[in-house]
């Protein structure tokens, strides 16, 4: 029965870290893509080897985002805690799925914070196994993700196009920099999480304490086979993403597919830095929507803006019931 529980426990883990290559790892070729810059599958082979890098660089020089999610809920151990982590990774490829059926770049790393926090609030009858101050950098960095990202996007869209001339070409080599970039900066946020949430599910299996684990011992084939998972998920399904962030948000010119991926960049790096786990879909969506308003308002597609927005702020309180309700029956069921 162990043996069972630990395959369905790294069974889930391995269909979550799928599900964010369709959802999440898009959004940062989504604009090269766009404007022309890189074909698609040059772009989803970059990503995987730059996620790959982000990954395995972040997590041993500072694996600060990856030791936010290890002690974010308390799991305690035993199987009750297997079977409670099971549920949250449940959850959130429902979540993650469901939005990718209608194209909508959902924030996966929220999905994963609440589908956690869920069913560490069924597992612990109450919300005291819940790291406040862990919380505390989860909402901040979800106001400064989206500020920032759309910030960055305009202000670096209307910089560039002063100071330097408008070439098109220039701006598409450029961009292929800046795709390598935010996917490196995608698998420093996003891998880590992934990394903490493996380790504390191996912890479980080993009968060891989750937040008693090293993030920074994280094994090598351990690192690879998160990037390479969010490759697959990204070639398998990033295509339908990839249309909706980089061309149904607005029209981009290669100067602004430049910007937005400026925009983000910096508040990526500074987050991943500080250990502040915030969501890459946020930042790179609202990005380019300060790219596409540097040229007016009406430059936005402000109705598929306005259903992100309502996908994002229906994540944490949607993904955590969903976690928290199947932690409950999962536990009614093993009685």
């Amino acid at each position: 029965m162990a043996g069972m529980m630990e395959l369905v426990t790294v069974g889930l883990l391995l269909a979550v870290i799928l599900v964010n290559g369709w959802t999440d790892a898009p959004n940062a070729i989504a604009t090269c893509v766009a404007t022309g810059a890189m074909g698609e599958g040059r772009a989803v082979a970059l990503a995987a080897v730059c996620n790959f890098l982000g990954v395995a660089v972040m997590t041993l020089a500072a694996p600060a985002v990856a030791e936010s999610i290890l002690n974010l809920a308390d799991f305690g151990g035993g199987n009750a805690a297997q079977i409670a982590l099971c549920a949250a990774m449940a959850a959130i490829v429902l979540w993650s799925v469901a939005a990718w059926c209608f194209g909508i770049p959902t924030s996966e790393s929220h999905a994963l914070i609440a589908g956690i926090s869920g069913a560490a609030v069924a597992l612990n009858g109450g919300f005291d196994g819940l790291n406040g101050e862990e919380w505390y950098k989860v909402l901040l960095g979800l106001l400064l993700s989206a500020a920032f990202g759309f910030a960055g996007g305009f202000a670096a869209t209307k910089g560039v196009r002063r100071g330097l001339p408008v070439q098109d070409e220039a701006f598409r080599k450029a961009q292929r920099f800046g795709a390598a970039v935010l996917a490196f900066l995608h698998g420093a946020q996003d891998g880590q999480k992934f990394i903490g949430v493996f380790l504390i599910a191996l912890a479980l299996n080993a009968g060891a304490v989750p937040r008693a684990v090293d993030a920074a011992e994280a094994p090598l084939w351990l690192l690879l086979l998160v990037s390479l998972l969010m490759a697959a998920g990204t070639a398998f399904g990033g295509h339908r993403i990839i249309e909706t962030v980089g061309k149904g948000l607005t029209t981009l010119e290669p100067l602004q597919g430049f910007a937005a991926d400026l925009g983000a960049a910096v508040p990526l790096l500074l987050s991943s830095l500080f250990g502040i786990p915030v969501s890459t879909t946020h930042v790179k969506t609202t990005a380019i929507m300060g790219a596409g308003s540097a040229a007016g308002k009406e430059a936005v597609n402000w109705n598929l803006a306005l259903q992100m927005v309502w996908a994002w702020l229906c994540t944490f309180p949607g993904c955590g019931l969903l976690g928290w309700l199947l932690a409950k029956f999962f536990l009614f069921l093993r009685g």
